[in-house]
């Protein structure tokens, strides 16, 4: 999956950035990223305009809030008509678990070969995101959460509402390095909500 938005590190989090975003410009949750060199302008109000099949690169990037919730070591049972998951509080060993954010984001793939990257053909096969999460959303018909980036234009105002809904992994999740499966067994959280 691929994650653009929100992240203005604190240091870059000024006055500035506290007015709306452009609708051709692309707040990245990594600022190096290669991803933003290419990037296509956003149309406006495209979430609710197109389908997600007829986005654009940079509009289907858009789409994500940066939780991070995907990242996390989650339990998927579907054995039984209903799929039933449980979200650890375990992340990939590449999560800043500071921040919320993937340290390689471009290059996650060659760090961690089974990172899954989200994409139109795969989303009906991951219901197990989170019901906050703008993808799920608006392949089951439903709106944007009301605190997301693309509505409130305002990076700092969205994390403030993600926080208040209690949205995110950001200093609340450990790495999986040194840890046994049997351990995060036992990290099973009810933060997330499938």
């Amino acid at each position: 999956m691929t994650i653009n938005l929100l992240n203005q590190s604190a240091a870059n989090l000024n006055a500035d950035a506290a007015g709306p975003l452009k609708s051709d410009t692309i707040v990245s949750l990594f600022p190096d990223s290669e991803s933003n060199a290419a990037s296509e302008t956003l149309r406006p109000q495209f979430w609710s305009r197109f389908t997600l099949a007829e986005l654009n690169h940079s509009e289907w990037e858009a789409l994500c809030d940066g939780c991070g919730s995907c990242c996390l070591i989650k339990y998927i049972d579907n054995d039984d008509d209903e799929e039933m998951v449980e979200y650890t509080d375990v992340t990939c060993q590449l999560m800043d678990c500071a921040t919320g954010y993937c340290q390689h984001y471009d290059t996650r793939q060659e760090h961690v070969p089974d990172c899954i990257q989200l994409t139109m053909e795969n989303l009906p096969q991951m219901m197990w995101l989170p019901s906050h999460c703008a993808y799920k959303r608006l392949y089951k018909g439903q709106n944007l959460p009301s605190w997301h980036l693309l509505l409130t234009q305002n990076a700092v105002e969205t994390q403030q509402k993600m926080r208040a809904a209690n949205v995110g992994v950001a200093g609340r999740c450990v790495s999986e390095i040194g840890m046994s499966d049997e351990e995060m067994e036992t990290r099973v959280v009810n933060w997330v909500k499938p």
